[in-house]
């Protein structure tokens, strides 16, 4: 099982940005879905690695947040609201989430697990892949967008609808080096899971 712990960064200068995380998360498929836990911020239990990646990267692409990802068990049956629930991977959700707010990590992320090295391993692929996502251009993330939501289904349906030629949606993903963050997404899901245990 996986817990993510979402913070918001500055929240004492700046304004909640709590509700409008809980609507953009509203559709992820969860066990228990997020919710405001304490203050600025947010947790939910999540069963499938592929969407917890997909989640955390989503949550950095926004900015302003300190994602922590717990994988391990929980207490069963887990409760209605992740405020009550318990177990390992709710702790180690803390510690990940706490860790993800030191101003030493490149990306405000930070993965924790039952496997330590397994964690370590899943926590070094996210931050590589969060950290070439954030230095994708506007132009590259339209260009990953509309890849995304074509479900890949080629440059030329892309071009069209940008707008611009095929030869500028090529250079466009090259440069956001998507290719490599699609090939990278399912290795961080494996060691999720191997993380959880």
């Amino acid at each position: 099982m996986f817990v993510l712990t979402i913070d918001q960064r500055g929240s004492r200068s700046g304004t909640d940005r709590v509700p409008e995380l809980l609507a953009a998360l509203a559709r992820v498929p969860v066990v228990r879905g997020f919710e405001r836990t304490v203050g600025d911020e947010v947790q939910g239990v999540l069963d499938d690695p592929d969407v917890v990646v997909d989640t955390a990267l989503r949550v950095l692409r926004d900015g302003g947040w300190s994602v922590g990802i717990g994988a391990g068990a929980v207490d069963e049956p887990l409760p209605a609201s992740p405020r009550e629930g318990a177990g390992p991977a709710f702790v180690l959700a803390r510690e990940a989430v706490e860790a993800a707010k030191s101003r030493q990590r490149p990306v405000p992320l930070a993965v924790r697990g039952a496997d330590p090295q397994a964690a370590a391993d899943a926590d070094a692929v996210l931050v590589l892949i969060g950290a070439v996502a954030a230095r994708r251009t506007a132009a590259g993330w339209r260009a990953v967008d509309a890849a995304r939501e074509t479900d890949d289904a080629g440059q030329g349906v892309v071009a069209r609808a940008l707008g611009v030629s095929q030869q500028a949606v090529s250079q466009r993903l090259l440069t956001a080096l998507w290719a490599e963050e699609l090939a990278a997404r399912p290795a961080a899901a494996r060691l999720l899971t191997r993380a959880a245990g």
